[in-house]
């Protein structure tokens, strides 16, 4: 079977699904019924269903990998190595794909009332 090249409802379903499964879309595309990845950009830059879709998708994905943390960690194996880049690439990536929840990066920031600049003046005095 050749690989579709035209947008269709249920391919996208399938695309979506996978992600939330913890796939990348890389190995999604390399399957023989699934589009090429460059297929896939241009369906998510001309369709805006799908662009939504694939959002809520990555949403889910990170909370998949974030579980997946969870199994690596109480897993019995030997290659501890091994386990730790599986964890930290598992981490970063649900912090770049849901950084609201799942980011390590604290943001500070200050602000005055309802969000407006922070007044300040200054005072000169002579002695």
């Amino acid at each position: 079977m050749g690989r579709p090249s035209d947008y269709s409802q249920e391919t996208a379903d399938r695309i979506c699904e996978a992600l939330i499964e913890g796939k990348s879309l890389r190995s999604i595309c390399r399957e023989d019924d699934m589009p090429n990845a460059a297929t896939v950009c241009r369906w998510l830059g001309l369709n805006e269903v799908f662009r939504e879709q694939n959002a809520r998708a990555r949403e889910f994905q990170a909370d998949t990998l974030i579980d997946q943390i969870l199994d690596i960690a109480d897993g019995e194996t030997d290659d501890v190595a091994r386990d730790r880049l599986s964890v930290d690439a598992r981490k970063w990536m649900a912090g770049k794909l849901r950084p609201k929840k799942y980011s390590d990066k604290v943001l500070n920031e200050h602000s005055g009332p309802d969000g407006a600049p922070i007044q300040t003046t200054q005072r000169v005095e002579r002695v």
